[in-house]
Parts: C-alpha cells; structure tokens; sequence
C-alpha cells in the first residue's frame, strides 16, 4: 500500500487548496471520500468472492473424498459380507453332511428344540413384561387407572387454581 504519513497528508491538503481553491475544495473532498468508499466495497466484494470460490472448491474436493471412502467403504462391506456368507453356507453345507453320514461329530450344534425353548422363554418373559395391569390391581395398590394429557396436568396442578373465576377489581 501506499505509506501515507501526517506529513504527506498536510502537504497534499495545502496542494489542493492551492490548485482547486476554497470554494470547491469541500465538494471535490466530498465526492473523493465517496469515491474511495466504492472502491473499498468493491474490493472488498471481490475478496469475499473470491473466498467463497475457494471454499467452494474446498467442499467439492472434501465431497469427493467422502463420496470415494464410502464407496471403499462400501466395498470392503460387501466383501466381508459374501465371505462370511460363503462361510455360514459351508458350514450349514457340512452340518448336512455330516448329520447325514455320521451321528457323532465334532462340531457342537445346538439342536431345534433348544431353539424352541429359547424361543418359548422369550416370548413368556416378553408378554410378561408388556401384558396389561388388570384394573382391580391397580384400584388396591394405588396405581394409576387412566392417562391425563399435558394440558389437563397443568391445569389439575397448578397452584392457587380456583373453579370459580373472580376477579380483584
């Protein structure tokens, strides 16, 4: 930039009151204020531009990095997957054979009437944890025997609530 000191300043000043004289002075110093002003805005407009290209620019790159990591990603996925999915049919392929061929085997599997009786014990301790109060129980132990809304809550509970509305005037 331009180093303008006091000096230069005052130096200028005194040219310009010389050259243009007393009378225009105010009006030219007026409009080269306003002139300076736009070219500021301007340049400053055209900076933030310019960074916003920038990051702009920034965020398709990053955008196109996330989008090849996910497609990896998804890749690696569906890789492991389909190994692991050939490994279970193999196995199930073999537990066939195996159970086909000899009764005695190495491999320990679990049989379907121990999946039954998981199954049995899941959906007993499921009911019981989702079946309903009966209403009789709930009238001798104090439970709750219906739901108020928020509303009907607020206006139960709010202290110092009368029925009979009066006012102090």
């Amino acid at each position: 930039m331009i180093d303008l000191g006091l000096s230069k300043l005052a130096i200028i000043g005194v040219v310009a009151l010389i050259v243009i004289g007393p009378e225009k002075l105010p009006k030219v110093a007026r409009m080269a204020g306003t002139l300076y002003g736009r070219a500021q805005r301007y340049l400053h407009d055209v900076k933030s531009e310019v960074s916003r290209e920038i990051e702009l620019d920034e965020l398709r790159n990053l955008h196109k990095e996330v989008h090849e990591s996910a497609a990896s990603f998804k890749a690696d996925v569906e890789q492991s997957m389909s190994s692991h999915v050939d490994e279970v049919e193999a196995l199930w392929d073999g537990r066939e054979h195996a159970s086909s061929s000899t009764t005695s085997s190495t491999h320990s599997y679990v049989s379907t009437t121990d999946i039954e009786r998981k199954a049995r014990d899941f959906r007993r301790k499921k009911l019981v944890r989702t079946s309903a109060v009966p209403s009789w129980y709930k009238h001798r132990h104090g439970g709750k025997t219906h739901v108020l809304s928020g509303a009907a809550r607020v206006r139960k509970f709010r202290p110092g609530s009368s029925k009979s509305k009066s006012s102090f005037f």
